[in-house]
């Protein structure tokens, strides 16, 4: 990571060693741009690319705002980490890590290994030069006021569920983001985590949710809902806050109407009688929280392409609520930030026409130039929240961000 710190534009995802079925790859780094398509944001100009690149590696992202589509509520909120609504590149470099071996794909694979290996981890690591006082964009009143105005538009029929999400913030920030992320992966190592660059804006991820995965003619979405805290120090209170989000009716209800929504998503896109639940109200353990997780798979239909499987299923059910456009519009008329790349996607298409996509959440986001350091976090909102714990929530979900910051 330090050898690739030369770089203007890379992606590195990292598994931090979960066998978080199925699991492909441990760490891929992509660094260095080989070819990238022009600044048009449009579906098919995001397919017109991808066709242009077939058999070759892909990395980058889908802004949770891609504009020009029908039927996307377009945002006058204020974005100041600024990532292109869509992005991806053919790196010139691709480097595989797992525990027995180290590949890599460029004109000189044997240049980089000897450059890697001459580095001196003492010159190069650095600390964040400040403590950084992270501030609320709203306040518990006002968060509690918006979520029972939520709570009306559910009752009204409106909608089912919603996610909402809030900022927290520090502006201006001089930090090292390479010691950012080494610092929240001590803290909240996760199975779908990243950093990336595209200039002089950072993704900081520490994400535990995968957003679709292709294996040959197989999708798979696994939608993340239900938090509890872990108690790492009390194994019986541990367990016993896993098996409260295991029974918890909240939670199970939020899940399973985010399931339904992802299975019709992927029906659009799969076989007629494929599209089925493998796995429903899973509970998984990370180091800061328990999450309720489903796994919902299809057959994709013959000759359907990577932009029609966007199109079909994002922005991800999870990070929206149902009906998806309904909600869509209650999150930019209720939320106070652009979203941005937070709730979008980043990841990898494979030479074979494969990919893997996160759901960009626990992430920290920064903009070098301006000096704008940022996060959100947000909780599932239904008829049955109760407005102070999903604030709790909130909080829960952004306290390792914040912990990164603290000396």
């Amino acid at each position: 990571m330090n050898w690739t710190q030369q770089f203007n534009t890379f992606c590195f995802l990292d598994n931090h060693q979960y066998q978080f079925g199925p699991h492909s790859q441990e760490c891929l780094l992509a660094a260095g741009i080989k070819d990238k398509p022009g600044t048009d944001t449009t579906f098919p100009d995001v397919q017109k690319y991808i066709d242009k690149k077939k058999k070759t590696w892909l990395f980058g992202h889908l802004n949770y705002d891609l504009k020009n589509d029908p039927g996307r509520a377009a945002s006058r909120h204020q974005d100041k980490i600024q990532f292109p609504e869509f992005f991806f590149f053919e790196p010139l470099v691709v480097i595989g890590l797992n525990e027995k071996e180290l590949t890599i794909e460029s004109d000189s694979p044997g240049k980089i290994f000897d450059e890697i290996n001459k580095i001196v981890l003492d010159d190069v690591l650095k600390t964040t030069a400040e403590d950084i006082i992270i501030r609320n964009r709203i306040q518990k009143e006002e968060y509690i006021a918006v979520i029972n105005k939520l709570k009306d538009h559910i009752l009204r029929g409106d909608c089912y569920e919603i996610n909402y999400c809030q900022e927290f913030f520090s502006s201006p920030v001089v930090a090292d983001p390479l010691q950012v992320y080494k610092k929240l992966s001590q803290i909240s190592p996760n199975p779908f985590s990243a950093l990336y660059r595209v200039g002089d804006k950072w993704l900081i991820c520490a994400s535990p949710e995968r957003f679709l995965k292709k294996e040959g003619a197989k999708l798979i979405a696994q939608p993340v809902k239900g938090t509890s805290k872990r108690t790492r120090k009390n194994a019986v209170s541990d367990e016993k806050n896993k098996m409260d989000l295991y029974h918890s009716n909240k939670d199970r209800s939020e899940n399973v109407m985010i399931v339904d929504l992802v299975r019709n998503d992927l029906s659009k896109v799969c076989k007629e009688g494929t599209v089925m639940v493998e796995e429903l109200f899973g509970i998984y353990s990370f180091p800061q929280v328990h999450q309720m997780i489903s796994t919902v798979s299809g057959e994709l239909k013959d000759n359907i392409s990577f932009s029609d499987i966007v199109r079909a299923t994002f922005p991800m059910g999870s990070m929206t609520g149902a009906p998806k456009k309904r909600v869509m519009e209650l999150i930019e008329q209720y939320e106070r930030t652009k979203r941005g790349i937070f709730s979008g996607a980043v990841g990898y298409i494979s030479p074979n026409g494969d990919f893997d996509f996160n759901v960009v959440i626990r992430s920290i986001l920064y903009n070098s130039q301006s000096g704008y350091l940022s996060f959100l976090t947000g909780s599932g909102i239904t008829f049955y929240s109760d407005p102070e714990k999903e604030w709790e929530e909130c909080l829960l979900k952004a306290e390792a961000m914040k912990s990164v910051f603290i000396k």
